[in-house]
């Protein structure tokens, strides 16, 4: 049974940090590219950051570029998403994204809200 399942998401205060994890299992999650994405009320899903399977190249999306960081840990099959200097902005639902081929994987999402 495929599941990702992310976690540490929470409430902080602006100018603060949140470190989400999420965490594979039913599939072969170093063949995978690994993506976090995240969707705020009234607004499309986007793309926040990825990391490839073996190589661990990362990209971002230019609003997150410098504050967050995409990371895995293969022998734990986990993917992690450290934000740091959190802006009201980024208060959303972010999802876990496993993707290889034409196979693609999502987590439940994990609530992030920013406000002071």
């Amino acid at each position: 049974q495929v599941q990702l399942v992310e976690s540490g998401g929470g409430l902080v205060q602006p100018g603060g940090s949140l470190r989400l994890s999420c965490a594979a299992s039913g599939f072969t999650f170093i063949r995978y590219a690994m993506n976090w994405y995240r969707q705020a009320p009234g607004k499309e899903r986007e793309l926040v950051a990825s990391i490839t399977s073996i190589g661990g190249t990362t990209t971002y999306a230019d609003s997150v570029k410098g504050r967050f960081t995409i990371s895995r840990d293969n022998a734990k099959n986990t993917v992690y998403l450290q934000m740091n200097n959190l802006a009201p902005e980024d208060t959303a639902v972010y999802y876990c994204n496993a993707i290889w081929r034409s196979a693609t994987h999502w987590g439940q999402g994990t609530q992030v809200t920013v406000s002071s």
